[in-house]
């Protein structure tokens, strides 16, 4: 049995490491692509965790979120739906050289929250079944230009243009489907994957060659460059566990 002082010493030793860690934590002001929403509310929750660093995070679209950066919005890490608004960010003086990388590879999926609704291989498309098609806006989404470009090379482009509704990011063009507002969408692969599976509705996963390669970069911006949590971050995003929980919402590295 451990005698007084020995736990009194083991007490405030706990102590000691508890406020050192504290001092040490930080916070990270983080702008993260909408399809990136369930695997990065998981990563955060184990960053914290893990490092006693706290990220805090906004997500949204991609071409929005370069707007607001532009316009002195406090972020201090992107994670990106792409590899080029980050790039541009470098170029621009925006984000810290060197510490742009690609975090993940996304994946394109048509998806209908209904059951057998959703063939193998995509060829509900070319049917009259459906009144609503949801997809991002391509304007400001990648994953709404990767479902464009699909669209033109099943030659369904100017067919279905009018049945097109589009959401603001992916996650209003998912909700679009999951509230049955849209028969069918284009979704992010990782907002109905889980575990090796799809989880509710049908979907065609689109074949990697229909749409240019979705390679989602992440980049410490200027405002994060002297924060240790905004590198403690980008560290952590490279490292296994990020990594395990990457690969389960269906994401390649």
């Amino acid at each position: 049995m451990p005698s007084p002082s020995s736990t009194c010493r083991a007490l405030v030793a706990s102590a000691l490491l508890a406020t050192a860690c504290a001092a040490g934590a930080a916070e990270v002001q983080v702008a993260v692509a909408a399809n990136f929403t369930a695997p990065m509310q998981a990563i955060a929750t184990a960053f914290e965790k893990d490092t006693g660093h706290k990220a805090m995070v906004a997500f949204g679209a991609t071409g929005k979120f370069y707007a607001q950066i532009r316009n002195g919005a406090p972020f201090e890490v992107l994670l990106a739906a792409d590899d080029t608004t980050p790039a541009r960010l470098e170029r621009e003086g925006e984000a810290v050289a060197g510490s742009r990388f690609t975090y993940a590879i996304g994946k394109l999926v048509l998806w209908s929250a209904k059951a057998d609704y959703v063939d193998a291989d995509g060829r509900v498309l070319t049917g009259t079944d459906f009144r609503h098609l949801s997809l991002a806006n391509p304007k400001t989404a990648p994953y709404g230009a990767a479902a464009m470009t699909t669209l033109a090379r099943l030659g369904l482009a100017e067919r279905l243009a009018g049945r097109i509704v589009q959401g603001e990011n992916i996650t209003q063009a998912y909700q679009f489907v999951a509230t049955g507002n849209a028969e069918l969408g284009f979704v992010a692969l990782s907002q109905v994957f889980k575990d090796g599976s799809i989880v509710g509705g049908s979907a065609w996963i689109v074949p990697a060659g229909m749409y240019d390669p979705i390679r989602q970069d992440a980049v410490i911006l200027a405002r994060g460059k002297d924060n240790p949590a905004a590198k403690a971050l980008v560290e952590y995003l490279k490292g296994t566990t990020a990594a395990g929980i990457i690969r389960s919402y269906g994401y390649d590295l």
